[in-house]
């Protein structure tokens, strides 16, 4: 018989469990697969695949299909690689590290090149080798991130042999506002995309992201990169989530009590109890990747009832009203909702004041982790 979570989080001594849910994961991916038409749908696993532990995310990405993996940073990278086949693609969305070439050409890894001065460094490597080395090359259509400018990409056109050194699998470049579908903004990328594929005919070109991929089937073209739309965050705001939950969060009561009405509660005496009230002490915090700005906004959920918090958050814990519950439905060692049916990552993140992003890629190693769905 298979062991509870709540078990298993209370005899690894943990403040919470998280439960993540990786065939709804798969689920997603092929949902944003389905939208792709003859596009390749990719799947971007940085930052430890949004919290969620890269090694598993894109080990059950890659028994669905998925083939196309994008890190933020070579170390990322590094430690990924050999848990993918050798068919996967793995790319590095922050380019070329000084000084690391020769080992993102050893482990087979794609640098994403931002600049002339990346180009350079890694086709002289190719030439150094004797061998085509393959490569993604960046173009900043209006966010001012990263990619060659608009000058830049005139100059690399017009000398074509900076390139002929490597194997460009495709261009690529990054929407600012595909979260806001109404944004004239997104028109105007797609067209200065247009615009410089047309300088480098034949190419493959990467433009959507999550939010991307609901903007219409010229944003797809040949390959997309969905992130925090497989994860269950809303990929844009134009209407209700159409993504499956991935992640649910609950966490423990440590300590409940019944404090009269005047009591200052947690740092500062920022709530003060206008009557009588029961609390329950949870053992998260801001360090677990509970923002301390959920106080006094955010609550936790038993069953039905929604438990405000009040008082500051705590680097490891928090505090919460449960006065509307009956006295002995929540005790110490119980559980109580934090990310679940009741309240989703997005839900959480308005309440915090930030987005879905933060908050999954924030939440803490203290939680005990569950994976479901995939073997």
């Amino acid at each position: 018989m298979q062991t509870s979570p709540e078990t298993c989080a209370r005899a690894a001594g943990t403040g919470g469990y998280l439960v993540i849910d990786l065939a709804a994961l798969v689920a997603n991916y092929t949902q944003l697969s389905a939208l792709t038409g003859q596009a390749l749908t990719g799947a971007v696993v940085k930052a430890d695949a949004y919290g969620l532990g890269a090694f598993q995310v894109s080990t059950a990405l890659y028994g669905a299909g998925c083939r196309h993996f994008f890190v933020a940073q070579a170390c990322e990278a590094f430690t990924l690689r050999p848990a993918l086949p050798a068919d996967a693609a793995l790319y590095v969305l922050n380019g070329l590290p000084e000084g690391a070439e020769a080992t993102c050409a050893d482990q087979n890894i794609i640098p994403v090149l931002n600049s002339p001065h990346q180009i350079a460094r890694w086709a002289n490597l190719a030439k150094a080798r004797g061998a085509r080395l393959p490569a993604v090359v960046q173009f900043d259509t209006g966010m001012a991130r990263l990619g060659l400018s608009p000058e830049e990409a005139r100059g690399l056109a017009a000398a074509p042999e900076r390139l002929t050194a490597l194997d460009i699998h495709f261009i690529m470049s990054h929407l600012a506002c595909a979260d806001t579908p109404e944004n004239t903004a997104n028109a105007g990328q797609l067209a200065h995309m247009r615009e410089i594929s047309a300088l480098f005919p034949g190419l493959p070109v990467s433009l959507a992201n999550s939010g991307g991929l609901f903007l219409g089937d010229g944003f797809l073209q040949h390959l997309t990169r969905p992130g925090i739309a497989l994860y269950g965050g809303a990929p844009n705001d134009a209407g209700p989530n159409p993504m499956q939950a991935v992640v649910g969060l609950h966490v423990a009561v440590i300590q409940t009590r019944t404090v009269p009405a005047g009591t200052r509660i947690g740092y500062g005496g920022a709530h003060t109890a206008t009557q009588d009230m029961r609390l329950a002490t949870l053992g998260a915090g801001y360090a677990d990747g509970l923002p301390r700005s959920l106080s006094p906004r955010g609550a936790a959920w038993h069953g039905d009832i929604r438990l405000p918090i009040v008082g500051r958050i705590s680097m490891d814990s928090l505090m919460v009203d449960i006065t509307a519950l009956p006295a002995s439905a929540v005790t110490e060692g119980d559980f109580v909702e934090l990310i679940g049916p009741h309240q989703s990552v997005d839900a959480i993140a308005a309440d915090a004041g930030t987005i879905s992003y933060e908050i999954l890629t924030a939440l803490g190693r203290r939680f005990y982790r569950e994976y479901r769905g995939h073997t």
